[in-house]
C-alpha cells in the first residue's frame, strides 16, 4: 500500500504539565530568557537529521544564547557546521557502572552552569543525566518527572517523532518550527565526476534488518529503467553494502557506483541536484529528503512510517508488508516528473 505521511505541522494531543511538580529553582536568567542552554541529541543518524529543524528552531528562539550540544562522535561535524551551537560536547555514553566517566561528564556539564536543557533524546540515559545535575536543577524541557517543562507521550495513538518533538518544544514556547534547512552543508564533488542528470539509489540498510531491504535485483531493474529515461543512476552506500551496490553496477553498467566514496556532507550536496532518489528505510534517506530532493522511501511491515520517516519538501512513502512482493511497476509509477533541461 501507499502510505500518507503524517502531518508534521499538526499538534498532537499530548499531556503537558508545566510548573507545579517542578523541582527547579529558577535563577535570574531562567524567566524566559536563558543565557546558557544545553541541547541533548545522541541517537541514530536518521533521528539526528530529523532533529535538525528543532536545533534551528531553538537557535532562532534564543538568538543570543550560548548553546551547547551534547552528542556522539558521528554527528559532531554536522553539528559544528550547522551554526546552531556555540560548542559541541562529546558524549561517550558511559555505562552506569563506569563511575569515573560519569563523574567526568557531570563535572563538565555542571561547570557550564546551564540555565535550560532541551532533552531531545528523551530516554533512560538522559533521565540519568538530569540526576547528574545538583539539587538546584536547570530548567529541563523533557520527559523527566519533576522537570520544569514536562512532556508526556500519549498512551494511545501513533505520532511521528517530529510531531512529538514539536509538541515538546511548544512547552517551552517554541512554535515556529519549519522544515530543516541544510544549506549550511557544503562539500567538494569535483572528484566524483557527476553526470548532468542523475537519480540516487540507496539499496542498503542495517545489516541485521534484511527485511527492510527491497531486493537488489529490483534496484537493478529500476536502474535500467532510469537509464532509458535519460537519467544516470548513482548508487550510494557504505562498504558494508558493497555487495548490493556492486551487483547493481554489474547489472546496469551505465550506473555510477559511489559505494564507500561519499561523506555525509557529499551525500547532502549530491541530493540537492538529483532528479530524485529511491531507497530503503535507512539513515541516508533522511539526509537526502531533508536536503530537498524528491524521494521515494520503501517500507516493509518491519517499521512504521507513521512513527519515523524522512521529512522534506517532497517525500513519498510506499509500504509493502514484504518488500519481496513490491513490484518495479509500483515504484516507477510513483516517480516524479523528470525535467532533463
Amino acid at each position: 500500500m501507499t502510505v500518507e505521511r503524517p502531518d508534521i505541522t499538526t499538534e498532537d494531543p499530548d499531556m503537558i504539565l508545566h510548573g507545579p511538580e517542578s523541582d527547579v529553582v529558577p535563577n535570574a536568567h531562567q524567566a524566559g530568557n536563558p543565557r546558557r542552554i544545553l541541547v541533548i541529541k545522541l541517537s541514530a543518524f536518521g533521528d539526528f537529521i530529523l532533529s535538525i529543524r528543532s536545533f534551528q528552531a531553538i537557535r532562532a528562539h534564543h538568538p543570543n544564547a550560548d548553546i551547547t550540544l551534547l552528542t556522539t562522535k558521528p554527528y559532531v561535524r554536522l553539528a559544528e557546521a550547522s551554526g546552531c551551537f556555540n560548542s559541541v560536547v562529546l558524549d561517550t555514553r558511559p555505562k552506569i557502572f563506569e563511575i569515573p566517566a560519569l563523574l567526568k561528564l557531570r563535572k563538565n556539564l555542571q561547570s557550564r552552569k546551564f540555565d535550560r536543557v532541551y532533552d531531545l533524546q528523551r530516554n533512560e540515559r538522559t533521565k540519568l543525566y538530569y540526576r547528574l545535575f545538583p539539587l538546584k536543577k536547570p530548567e529541563w524541557v523533557g520527559n523527566v518527572r519533576g522537570c520544569s517543562h514536562y512532556y508526556e507521550k500519549p498512551e494511545n495513538g501513533i505520532y511521528h517523532i517530529s510531531v512529538r518533538e514539536k509538541t515538546q518544544l511548544e512547552t517551552a514556547g517554541i512554535t515556529n518550527i519549519k522544515l530543516p534547512d541544510l544549506s549550511f552543508i557544503t562539500a567538494d564533488l569535483s572528484e566524483l565526476h557527476l553526470p548532468r542528470n542523475y537519480a540516487m539509489l540507496v539499496p542498503g540498510g542495517a545489516p541485521h534488518r534484511p527485511e527492510k531491504r527491497w531486493p537488489v535485483e529490483e534496484y537493478s531493474r529500476l536502474a535500467d529503467h532510469l537509464t532509458h529515461l535519460g537519467i544516470t543512476p548513482i548508487i550510494i552506500g557504505t562498504e558494508a553494502e558493497r555487495d548490493e551496490c556492486d551487483s547493481i553496477k554489474t547489472n546496469c553498467p551505465a550506473a555510477l557506483n559511489l559505494c564507500g566514496k561519499t561523506s555525509l556532507e557529499q551525500i547532502a550536496v549530491i541530493a540537492r541536484n538529483a532528479q530524485l532518489a529511491v531507497g530503503n528505510d535507512t539513515g541516508p534517506m533522511h539526509l537526502i529528503a531533508a536536503a530537498g530532493c524528491s524521494v521515494i522511501v520503501l517500507f516493509s511491515s518491519a517499521s512504521d512510517p507513521n512513527k519515523i520517516s524522512p521529512i522534506g519538501p517532497d517525500v513519498q512513502i510506499i509500504q509493502e508488508d514484504d518488500l519481496q512482493d513490491l513490484s518495479l511497476e509500483k515504484v516507477t509509477a510513483a516517480l516524479p516528473a523528470i525535467n532533463l533541461g
